[in-house]
């Protein structure tokens, strides 16, 4: 027998996944594993470990081309990885196809590689993983003939590139930029918004502008979490986190300039935002210059334009006073993928609660606000309430009831009749 030949399809794309992703709080990166791998056993008396579904952890249903990656996700792989080292500014979208061993002692590597080709008419890099003894010579030509990587996996996990492609340009299309969205949704969901006022984030790039210490200057004037506030406006476009320090973005220099049409200096400006400590009032009523400046930094942010352009549908649709499952029922029906990873926990336990082994969702497990993405439903809809776009603001998961959380939009546009 092989010394690989116990390698199941999920230890495989485990061990994959680490070799491809093996920092997950790695900037600007983000994968999900399909939802089959998510379930208690792979075959019938084949469990999948809880060690295995944790390095698999979170996961989705994400479809690329015409199926479903075992792996999807967003890294600047390394070099080694790559049959080219430079292909442009962006990391690419990345698909991986797992073929392990089944009950009858067998691996379908070339069903794998067919599979994998497919993804590339929306990924940008495509591979199958599979134990390094299954993979024949032929398999390997046929790779190579489809720019298809194949990563060879051992039995003591270590996992190399027998076969590596070249990253193609889908990245600029549009269908593949809406996927590339939906990979990396969660990871900005989990560490945007941990603020539920827009003036925070506002706030930061003037401060950043400002002689003085930019921490003292937000503590003083604005709020004391100045991480959260900084984390919250470069997701927002504010500003960019860069290793040799933080840049101030076009958007940002913009609210700059904003503030200093108003103000006589940057520290006149950021005074006035001690006003607003802990006001509950909605921004863009109690300030309205500064709540239109809000709408338009919010309205740059990719999930806002999504969520506002469905509930307007809905709302033509009949739908004026949506309920959160409401949303995210409609949302999984037009964008699946965005919809669990914006709003859905990213935990195994959640996920699987929520999603099926076929990525279908689970109605009743909606109905529990502890399913829920806190810095979707209680900050960014704090925000939104506070730029005027939605009616309510948001609320925290342990307080939230999710059949009667209002997301109706505040100023709906009535179709013409």
């Amino acid at each position: 027998m092989s010394t690989t030949a116990a390698l199941s399809e999920p230890q495989v794309l485990a061990h994959a996944k680490r070799r491809l992703f093996p920092d997950p709080d790695e900037a600007n990166t983000y994968a999900v594993t399909d939802t089959q791998f998510a379930m208690a056993e792979w075959l019938p008396g084949e469990p999948i470990s809880e060690a295995v579904r944790e390095r698999l952890a979170p996961f989705n249903h994400v479809r690329l081309g015409s199926g479903y990656p075992d792996l999807v996700g967003v890294r600047a792989l390394e070099s080694d990885l790559l049959a080219v080292e430079r292909f442009g500014a962006d990391p690419p979208l990345v698909a991986v196809e797992a073929k392990g061993y089944t009950g009858a002692g067998s691996v379908d590597v070339e069903t794998g590689v067919l599979q994998a080709y497919d993804r590339l008419h929306e990924a940008n890099a495509a591979y199958v993983a599979a134990p390094s003894d299954a993979v024949s010579q032929s398999t390997r030509t046929l790779a190579r003939e489809l720019n298809v990587g194949i990563l060879g996996v051992e039995s003591d996990g270590s996992v190399a590139p027998l076969e590596l492609p070249r990253v193609v340009g889908n990245r600029t299309a549009d269908a593949a930029t809406s996927i590339r969205f939906q990979a990396t949704a969660q990871g900005v969901a989990n560490k945007s918004f941990s603020l539920n006022h827009p003036k925070n984030y506002l706030a930061y790039p003037l401060a950043l502008s400002h002689p003085d210490d930019t921490e003292s200057v937000l503590a003083e004037n604005v709020v004391r979490d100045a991480e959260g506030a900084r984390t919250g406006a470069a997701f927002l476009g504010l500003i960019a986190e860069r290793p040799e320090g933080i840049d101030i973005t076009p958007l940002g220099e913009e609210v700059v300039r904003f503030a200093l049409n108003r103000y006589a200096t940057l520290d006149d400006a950021v005074k006035v935002f001690r006003q607003w400590k802990r006001s509950q009032k909605r921004f863009c009523v109690i300030a309205p210059e500064w709540g239109l400046l809000t709408r338009r930094v919010v309205w740059s942010y990719p999930a806002t334009q999504l969520l506002v352009e469905e509930l307007q549908t809905m709302y033509d649709d009949g739908l004026s006073d949506p309920s959160l499952v409401d949303v995210v029922e409609w949302l999984h029906v037009h964008h699946p993928s965005f919809a669990v990873e914006l709003f859905i926990r990213g935990t195994t336990a959640v996920r699987g609660r929520v999603l099926d082994g076929d990525g279908v969702l689970r109605r009743n497990a909606l109905e529990d606000g502890d399913v829920y993405h806190s810095p979707t439903v209680y900050q960014l809809k704090a925000m939104l309430f506070h730029a005027g776009i939605l009616a309510e603001r948001g609320s925290e998961p342990h307080r939230l009831s999710p059949e009667s959380d209002s997301w109706r939009l505040r100023t709906p546009v009535a179709a013409n009749r």
